[in-house]
């Protein structure tokens, strides 16, 4: 009977943790399977600005951390999940903001190519509910898919240090934002 009971238990606590999570009023799978590789949710935040709304964001990673340093120079299959829950948030702005995002990093190496690059695969209209997810495939780099739609991929270790650290580096865009992504608040 002992034994039973711990069976249910260690299976009812596996199905609470395998739970989506809602942030900010958008809900995020428990788990992201990228081309058969399981990645787990390791956070996510509200990015506001001026006290607007603007995305909620959230991290997933093969194993939870809470080391930014980890994730930024890690060389493993990792994914930033963004949903946009503004109408202010507009193409031009969001490529505005990710110029300015590359030119405070300190971690990574981002080439102007590769900057342009990225932006490049924003060039359709932004707007509420879009869903964009940015995956870093080790060996060939990191690629865009907005509503399921795949934009393309900019190659290099470098640049996904790079892109990463805008959310999670020394000088993050947000730093509640990066708490929030790494499973500190």
């Amino acid at each position: 009977m002992k034994n039973l009971l711990v069976v249910l238990f260690v299976g009812l606590s596996a199905s609470l943790f395998a739970q989506d999570r809602t942030v900010a009023g958008e809900t995020f799978p428990a788990k992201l399977d990228v081309k058969g590789t399981q990645l787990v949710f390791n956070g996510a935040g509200l990015r506001e600005k001026y006290t607007l709304d603007l995305y909620v964001a959230a991290l997933y990673l093969p194993k939870q951390t809470t080391d930014a340093n980890k994730v930024i120079s890690g060389n493993e299959i990792q994914a930033i999940n963004i949903k946009i829950v503004s109408n202010k948030v507009t193409r031009e702005k969001f490529n505005e903001t990710v110029k300015e995002g590359f030119e405070k990093v300190t971690e990574g190496k981002a080439t102007s190519a590769q900057i342009s690059k990225f932006q490049g695969y924003f060039s359709a209209p932004i707007k509420d509910g879009d869903d964009i997810q940015i995956i870093y495939k080790p060996g060939k780099g990191t690629a865009v898919i907005i509503n399921g739609s795949y934009k393309g991929l900019v190659e290099g270790l470098e640049f996904k240090k790079a892109l990463f650290s805008i959310w999670l580096g020394s000088k993050p865009a947000d730093s509640g934002l990066k708490n929030e992504m790494l499973g500190k608040a």
